[in-house]
């Protein structure tokens, strides 16, 4: 299996992100990158870097006005008077979510802070210096593991970081800044007439969710939490299965907190037969570790057998594969849950 990675990821490092009314210390630590490395070297899966696109494949997916604005804002953030160590919101607009459009206007102020509270959604998305540099090199890593099998590779695994499936055309949120798993999905969609996106992190993909709501020609399937009980709390419930031309390709398959591997397997289950009925050429698996128990953000009593079965499920499916790394904090479980999942895909667990 191809393997994909760029040292720049491991630049952002954030210092902090507010849960339950503290700046916390992160949890999407950069060594998530040399635990995942380590779990691909053990099974002597040899990663490659990607192609330099520059901003190519993140446009795919994003407004220019957002994409300038990830690139910029921190210098720009730097030069206000008693601006903190990260950039952070402290407004925010107000939007309906329509799902007639695509994304909102570009920002009509030039101020610092309101482009700050229009662009960031929450407080889980701190832009540090390396940010920017980082995000792009993730975008770059998911559109040369969907090139890889474009060009004929059964499966690619593309490690991103930071994770993608939160962020939405114009709007940084939950960690994430470019929607990784968008753009693979928009980079097989170059060759392969239906797509889906299975998303089996813990937290919904509402920004995925999102970007092909409308779309005829990508099915979207979301297994993670229910939403009443978790982040991102307005979005990722079971009635929104589309809109327009994309009526009947969205799936939203919530968990109750304290599921485990039985209630996940099962919703993967019935993912993956909606894809098929979908007539999905190719799959990217958005692949979370958060919904392991001891993750510090689950919810979940997921083991790292799910993982395994998950493996093996996609491996039956039988279709070509783009595997994106999303979340899973938990340093001491996350290369074991990759190790699991690759001896799944490879045929080696039940």
């Amino acid at each position: 299996m191809k393997a994909f990675y760029h040292p720049d990821q491991a630049l952002h490092d954030p210092k902090q992100f507010m849960r339950v009314g503290v700046l916390a210390d992160p949890t999407d630590l950069p060594e998530r990158t040399s635990r995942l490395l380590g779990a691909l070297a053990a099974r002597s899966i040899t990663v490659e870097a990607p192609a330099d696109l520059g901003r190519a494949p993140a446009e795919l997916v994003h407004t220019p006005d957002y994409l300038n604005f990830l690139e910029t804002i921190y210098d720009r953030w730097r030069d206000l008077p008693n601006a903190g160590p990260e950039v952070l919101p402290n407004c925010s607009p107000y939007w309906n979510g329509a799902p007639d459009q695509d994304a909102r206007p570009p920002c009509r102020s030039d101020s610092v802070i309101g482009q700050v509270g229009w662009y960031m959604g929450d407080l889980a998305v701190p832009i540090g210096p390396e940010t920017y540099r980082s995000a792009i090199a993730s975008s770059q890593t998911a559109a040369a593991a969907a090139q890889a099998v474009v060009d004929g590779a059964d499966a690619a695994y593309a490690l991103c970081r930071p994770s993608g499936h939160h962020a939405r055309r114009d709007r940084a949120t939950g960690f994430c800044y470019i929607n990784n798993a968008a753009v693979a999905a928009e980079t097989l969609r170059k060759h392969f007439g239906r797509v889906a996106v299975l998303d089996v992190d813990a937290h919904h993909g509402d920004g995925t969710q999102e970007i092909f709501y409308r779309r005829a020609d990508v099915q979207t399937v979301s297994v993670h939490v229910d939403p009443l009980a978790y982040y991102p709390y307005y979005i990722g419930y079971a009635d929104e299965t589309g809109a327009s031309d994309g009526l009947g390709h969205n799936l939203n398959l919530p968990l109750k907190p304290g599921s485990g591997d039985a209630e996940m397997l099962a919703a993967v289950d019935q993912g993956l037969a909606r894809i098929a009925d979908f007539g999905a050429q190719a799959v990217v698996l958005s692949l979370g570790y958060d919904a392991h128990r001891a993750d510090p953000l689950s919810m979940l009593q997921v083991t790292e057998a799910a993982f395994a079965g998950i493996g093996a499920k996609l491996r039956e499916a039988g279709l070509p594969l783009v595997i994106v790394q999303e979340g899973g904090y938990a340093i001491d479980v996350i290369a074991g849950c990759l190790e699991e999942f690759l001896a799944g895909l490879a045929g080696e667990r039940g």
